[in-house]
């Protein structure tokens, strides 16, 4: 069993899925935004706002090389923009979760936890920014991507059975 990295737009539903792929798999899994926040203590909005963007992408720099050396068979949900670090074939296969940007905002929207969901997501207040940033960042999700996963109309369920499935084959 190999590392599955799962990359995608904030809010495609990475979390979502890790969390279905663990209850059906013997994956175990991590998130590196939640691993960032527990190191620094303090949640990824206030890194930002304290410390911008370029530390931020430093903490998700040494996460990775972490990964890398000591994390085995486990499934690692990123965060939007850490598909970027330079070691990330060698964590893992990498899973894209892809879905057209309106879909991912409708989705989003439609969350019983709608409100909360997109103050977390601060970027997506700006609806014109998100969509400039989604439409340079799907190519790129895709370039990297050993599997993509459309999960567009589809439940998490549909979306687990497909991961593991073309997971297992990609073995």
């Amino acid at each position: 069993m190999k590392n599955i990295i799962l990359i995608g737009f904030m809010g495609v539903g990475k979390g979502s899925v890790a969390r279905e792929v663990v209850k059906n798999s013997r994956y175990v899994a991590i998130d590196t935004d939640d691993l960032i926040e527990s190191m620094e203590n303090r949640k990824i909005k206030k890194i930002f706002e304290q410390e911008g963007e370029a530390y931020f992408r430093e903490l998700e720099k040494n996460i990775s090389v972490w990964l890398e050396k000591s994390v085995k068979n486990t499934l690692i949900s990123t965060g939007g923009g850490f598909y970027k670090v330079k070691n990330l074939k060698k964590i893992g296969t990498v899973v894209f979760l892809d879905s057209p940007f309106e879909e991912i905002f409708k989705r989003i929207e439609d969350h019983p936890n709608a409100k909360s969901k997109l103050k977390k997501r601060p970027l997506l207040s700006n609806l014109s920014e998100a969509k400039k940033l989604y439409d340079m960042r799907r190519p790129e999700y895709l370039a990297l991507a050993d599997i993509v996963i459309d999960v567009t109309n589809k439940s998490v369920q549909e979306c687990t059975k497909e991961l593991l499935k073309k997971v297992a084959k990609n073995a």
